[in-house]
């Protein structure tokens, strides 16, 4: 039987009941032109993709090699090799490892590259010199942390008129002229552990760490915790202290902040290195044991483990893979459709975890968060 062989017998189906319907308008018959071009075409790709990853047979049975060269373009009939860039704001923090395995595994499936740029330590003008840069190499499409309000919204505009598409990912900024956001929903998410601190913490100090105040990626997270601690009328003081985009020195901070105030009932973070940091803190003073409470975001293998050791209450997963991932899905079905597909804003969750469902992240090893460099999950 032919790959085609369903499709053919839709199209006779298509004309016998075209013909019975009698009305031979040319709107009728080119909406019958495009109706039979899409079958035919939907059908040719649908087949070059399940020979490309499952391999046709002969009639012995031996599998043949029919891999088609270019990835996706035996679907999307994309020629060349599309180029795309992710500018963003901490290219060595280790929360963005797995983000890159998603954006290097899209490029694998469908046939393109991406170049991961930006600034070590959230320097919005490196950043915008990134995206600049992208924009006069000629990039077929563009990533970028919306980090600041308004830094961004130039090298957007300029990038839309040279028909660059531009979405957003980790952090947004809607009056950006951005086409969609990836990531989680930031000040919904601060909220969300804001009640989580009040349900800890009956009174008293509770410290909120936060590598960069003022970033867009993580200043809503802390808008949203004190939002909902104020709201609760509880009798609980947060205290905002910066430490930093430097994993490092961030710890410090969080170190010498314990050592500094002893009557702090809680310690929360919004961003992945100060999770980290607050729970080795914990750790290391033994906190745990005089009722102190913890939790953050992301997943580090330090605090996976911290956290299944009790020495935190949980961390939040936004699925930093998908952050990856998902953009260069969206760029590559936007330059493949011409501009008719591929743009969605996306939530990438809420997921809270805690000492028990943590277990899987430690007893697995995968590129999803960016415990191993292999494809699939294996056994830690």
């Amino acid at each position: 039987m032919s790959d085609l062989d369903p499709v053919h017998d839709a199209l006779e189906r298509l004309e016998w009941a075209d013909g019975k319907a009698g009305d031979d308008s040319p709107a009728t018959r080119w909406r019958a032109v495009t109706r039979r071009t899409a079958l035919t075409g939907g059908a040719a790709g649908i087949a070059a993709a399940m020979l490309s990853a499952c391999g046709s047979s002969k009639s012995n049975g031996t599998p043949t090699a029919t891999a088609a060269a270019g990835g996706g373009s035996g679907v999307f009939a994309q020629e060349g090799r599309p180029k795309f860039v992710l500018v963003n704001h901490v290219t060595t923090n280790p929360f963005f490892v797995p983000t890159k395995y998603g954006a290097e595994d899209a490029c694998k499936l469908l046939g393109c590259s991406y170049q991961w740029t930006g600034s070590e330590n959230s320097n919005v003008s490196e950043m915008v010199n990134a995206m600049n840069t992208a924009i006069t190499g000629g990039a077929d499409g563009i990533g970028v942390c919306l980090v600041d309000k308004k830094a961004f919204n130039a090298p957007t505009d300029a990038a839309m008129k040279a028909r660059i598409p531009v979405v957003a990912y980790n952090a947004d900024e809607p009056s950006n002229h951005r086409l969609a956001y990836i990531g989680q929903d930031l000040f919904l998410s601060g909220q969300e552990m804001g009640r989580r601190i009040v349900d800890l913490v009956p009174s008293g100090d509770v410290a909120l760490f936060i590598a960069t105040p003022g970033s867009a990626n993580i200043q809503p997270r802390i808008d949203g915790a004190r939002d909902t601690i104020k709201k609760s009328g509880k009798g609980i003081t947060a205290h905002v202290i910066a430490t930093g985009a430097a994993v490092p020195a961030e710890l410090s901070v969080i170190d010498s902040y314990a050592t500094g105030h002893p009557g702090t009932k809680g310690y929360f973070a919004v961003d992945a290195g100060s999770t980290q940091g607050l729970a080795q803190t914990i750790q290391k003073h033994g906190l745990r044991q005089k009722g102190v409470k913890g939790g953050g975001y992301d997943l580090t293998p330090v605090t996976q483990k911290l956290l299944a050791g009790d020495q935190i209450d949980f961390t939040i997963d936004q699925q930093p893979y998908l952050q990856g991932f998902l953009p260069i899905l969206q760029l590559f079905m936007y330059k493949a459709s011409g501009g008719l597909s591929g743009i969605a804003d996306t939530n990438t969750g809420l997921k809270f975890l805690d000492k028990t469902t943590v277990r899987t992240y430690n007893t697995t090893k995968s590129r999803y968060e960016g415990t191993s460099s292999s494809a699939g999950v294996a056994k830690a």
